[in-house]
């Protein structure tokens, strides 16, 4: 018997319209958006909806509401549906993700590295060592994070950074989800070792290209199921 599906209520129905119109630009970034009775006319819905998804889209960042003079489009970057987008997403779209990633970060590391760096990344290497010494999924996936993150990190930008840091919960899973996973391919020391050295040599192209065959086997896997 096939699960009857939740109805979505009047308050996340007046976030959805809500969000809609900062994405589409009718409130641009900045604005003041309508007052509350304005909105509930428009939507067809109470003053007490409008006021709980406002309240909602507030927590999330998107709207910044001053008490006294008003609420306005403070982003238009909705966190929430990011995250939500992030638990739909399939095996396959999680590791293109994450491949876009580390290549990039390979490639600016191996221009930008500092002594340090390289220091950082032999320890995480030397710690991470290769998935049969480790009883526990778990633990081999937080030190595999580790010379992955150190990786991001030598390329000294700001944005991947926050970018790697909010995948990371989805690639700790998926390391360990691979693990556990008979058919898919080991994420092995060498390929990570290639990356390192790709890097310490200073050769952006072909760190960008070891960073993929650390990921591309797990992809040819999935693709022949």
């Amino acid at each position: 018997m096939l699960a009857m599906l939740e109805k979505p209520s009047l308050v996340d129905l007046a976030v959805i319209a809500l969000r809609e119109r900062i994405t589409q630009g009718i409130w641009p970034l900045g604005t003041r958006i309508p007052v509350e009775p304005d909105l509930a006319a428009s939507l067809g819905i109470s003053r007490n909806t409008v006021r709980e998804a406002v309240r909602v889209l507030a927590f999330c960042g998107v709207l910044d509401v001053r008490q006294g003079d008003g609420t306005y489009v403070a982003s238009r970057t909705d966190p929430v549906a990011a995250i939500n987008a992030l638990s739909r997403a399939s095996p396959r779209e999680h590791l293109e993700a994450r491949a876009l990633l580390e290549m990039t970060a390979a490639r600016l590391a191996a221009v930008r590295r500092t002594d340090a760096d390289l220091a950082a990344l032999r320890a995480a290497l030397a710690q991470r060592g290769e998935l049969a010494e480790y009883a526990d999924p778990a633990e081999f996936a937080r030190h595999d994070l580790v010379f992955h993150r150190a990786t991001i990190a030598a390329a000294h930008n700001a944005v991947l950074t926050a970018l790697y840091d909010f995948f990371s919960d989805a690639i700790r899973e998926g390391v360990i989800n691979s693990v556990l996973d008979e058919t898919l391919s080991d994420p092995d020391l060498a390929s990570h070792v290639a990356v390192y050295d790709a890097i310490a040599a200073g050769d952006g192209e072909a760190a960008a290209d070891a960073a993929r065959l650390v990921i591309q086997p797990l992809l040819d896997d999935l693709a022949r199921r």
